[in-house]
């Protein structure tokens, strides 16, 4: 069956078994404890991408498990909410790259609405507990995504900034599509390898030189 929305997709793998056991594990973690994101935004990254006007993948590992921070795409937080350092480092190197200053908010819709698709590889987590549901079987699901994307019609872009990303961005082996590897933007990580690396502008020169549009980084 040809799936034609990032909504088909899901409702394709929540037939799955694992599927199954996943969102119950999730749905019984929620009766007593408090779990990030809000079930209503745990998928916000595909309401706010659509399936056809994807173009980049930048890949996440974890929400964020701070109070009124994790709202369902990687690296992103609302607008009022103080911006997370992996970001403050992603705000220096787009300066850098692109000459864009930095935002006065973390709030990454504009990019998610041009065809960025947010994607943390776990899309729950416990409040104040990192990586809490890593093993609950969102890495199959995530695996899914990137194996579908792999064979995705059109060239896309995937950045992978840190080990994480990189290992499980192996499986996208499709020689049209570009990779973008460089360090993690974390504080621990960002001056290995990740400063220096110009994601942006070379994300915007691969899709120009396939037609496509080039992302506005400038967050708005």
């Amino acid at each position: 069956m040809k799936i034609n929305s990032w909504r088909e997709f899901i409702e394709s793998e929540a037939k799955k078994p694992y599927f199954k056991k996943l969102w119950r594990k999730v749905e019984h973690e929620r009766i007593s404890k408090e779990i990030f994101p809000v079930r209503e935004e745990i998928f916000s990254c595909f309401k706010k991408c659509p399936l056809e006007k994807t173009k980049v993948v930048i890949i996440g590992q974890d929400p964020y498990h701070g109070e009124g921070q994790a709202h369902g795409m990687s690296f992103s937080v609302k607008k009022g909410v103080k911006i997370p350092p992996s970001l403050q480092n992603i705000y220096k190197e787009l300066k850098d790259d692109l000459g864009i200053e930095p935002a006065s908010d973390g709030f990454l819709e504009s990019w998610a609405e041009q065809g960025v698709l947010l994607l943390n590889t776990s899309f729950s987590v416990e409040k104040g507990k990192p990586a809490s549901h890593a093993n609950f079987g969102w890495m199959e699901f995530s695996e899914h995504i990137l194996d579908f994307l792999n064979d995705f019609e059109k060239p896309l872009v995937f950045i992978l900034w840190g080990s994480h990303a990189q290992k499980i961005g192996a499986r996208i082996t499709n020689p049209k599509h570009l990779k973008i590897e460089s360090a993690h933007p974390s504080p621990f990580s960002a001056r290995r390898g990740f400063f220096g690396s110009k994601p942006f502008s070379k994300a915007n020169k691969f899709l120009e030189q396939n037609g496509e549009e080039p992302i506005n980084w400038r967050v708005e």
